[in-house]
């Protein structure tokens, strides 16, 4: 068995010290703010004392160490036969500073006079070396403290696996996702909110479900995007892929996005019942909170 080390970074007030955090509820030993210099001397370490106990670290912009370096470090590490994952934790930038306002925390990077909105650029080029070889890339604009540690949970307590595939529904209106790895649209479909009688209910709920049964093109659009998928998974699990998150969009992320994300997802969670399939999860952003 090979020794776990999850490298945990991401752009501050995202959900770092939240995951480490979440990862030690999981008995992993985690360091924090490890300068990048001393992960190979942490890795060596860490395999001789063998495998029973993964490790987690994080790793910040305010690193003294030389980020640019981190490419040949993972490399190096992955070479001695470590299971290394990186996990990257990411926000819009809207929401990173009505959360810095919100604790009255000054961002690392800010210095002397500084704002917030300047900060984020920067620590988003210093951290960019980390963030393009990410693993697992979340992003936590829409995500409590209390979704944020499920969602690490989910992603990581169980070791390598076929990749994780997570269905997010959302509202177009409020942005795609940042994380998705694809995108369906669903806004060419006929709309349940003009309907006065399913405004008020969700995708989840049975009125807007069988309206939307009843729509020929929504039962057409769910065959093309199984197929699809079941067409294309596979060459990401061969690309080592960990996660694959779909978007399902529509106009508000309420009707036709969650009907969709989770009939996908029922449909995938019975392949993985089969053994055929990764873990499935499913997401409703503008359900949330």
């Amino acid at each position: 068995m090979q020794q776990r080390l999850i490298i945990v970074s991401g752009l501050s007030g995202a959900g770092k010290s939240t995951a480490l955090r979440a990862l030690e509820d999981l008995a992993f030993y985690c360091v924090d703010n490890l300068p990048i210099a001393l992960l190979p001397a942490l890795g060596e370490e860490l395999t001789r004392s063998g495998p029973s106990t993964p490790a987690a670290v994080g790793i910040d912009a305010r690193n003294f160490s030389d980020l640019a370096a981190f490419p040949g470090i993972l490399k190096a590490l992955r070479d001695s036969g470590a299971d290394c994952q990186v996990l990257f934790f990411t926000a819009d930038r809207q929401t990173l500073i009505n959360r810095y306002n919100e604790t009255r925390r000054q961002h690392p990077l800010a210095g002397h006079g500084g704002s917030i909105s300047e900060a984020i650029d920067a620590e988003q080029l210093r951290l960019a070396p980390i963030a393009e070889l990410a693993d697992l890339s979340i992003d936590s604009s829409s995500l409590n403290i209390y979704q944020l540690r499920t969602t690490v949970r989910d992603l990581l307590s169980h070791g390598p696996q076929a990749p994780t595939l997570i269905f997010q529904s959302f509202g177009y209106k409020f942005g795609t996702p940042l994380d998705a790895d694809m995108v369906f649209d669903l806004r060419c479909l006929p709309n349940p909110h003009w309907d006065p009688a399913l405004r008020e209910f969700t995708g989840l709920d049975a009125p807007v479900r069988e309206f939307l049964e009843r729509q020929p093109d929504a039962q057409q659009l769910f065959a093309d995007i199984q197929a699809f998928l079941e067409a294309w998974l596979p060459r990401f699990a061969a690309s080592d892929r960990s996660q694959v998150t779909v978007g399902i969009g529509c106009t508000g992320g309420r009707h036709r996005s969650v009907y969709m994300a989770h009939r996908l997802g029922e449909y995938f969670r019975a392949r993985q019942d089969a053994g055929q399939q990764g873990r499935v999860l499913v997401r409703h952003r503008q359900l949330a909170g």
